[in-house]
């Protein structure tokens, strides 16, 4: 999996939101709010190019107490969301 091009995460009066900019912003026409986690998490899916869960859920092991099972459950469901508002291919 990878982020779609024009999708970026911008810090908007202090909240963390995914937008489209060019292309894909005639399309998406919204803005996502993402938690303090969920967008640490899109930042290390932007630094991996392409991702899977297990590599998201590495990371989020590396960098928070978190076991492997609930690091994959929780990247799954994030995941999940952002290919329900299509901002990943």
């Amino acid at each position: 999996m990878k982020i779609k091009k024009g999708f970026v995460l911008r810090d908007v009066c202090g909240e963390q939101v995914i937008m489209g900019e060019g292309i894909g912003a005639l399309d998406f026409g919204r803005l996502l709010c993402l938690n303090e986690t969920a967008a640490w998490i899109w930042k290390q899916a932007e630094k991996l190019g392409d991702f899977t869960i297990e590599s998201l859920a590495e990371k989020l092991c590396d960098e928070y107490d978190v076991s492997e099972e609930q690091a994959k459950a929780d990247i799954a469901a994030i995941v999940g969301e952002w290919e329900k508002v299509n901002v990943i291919e």
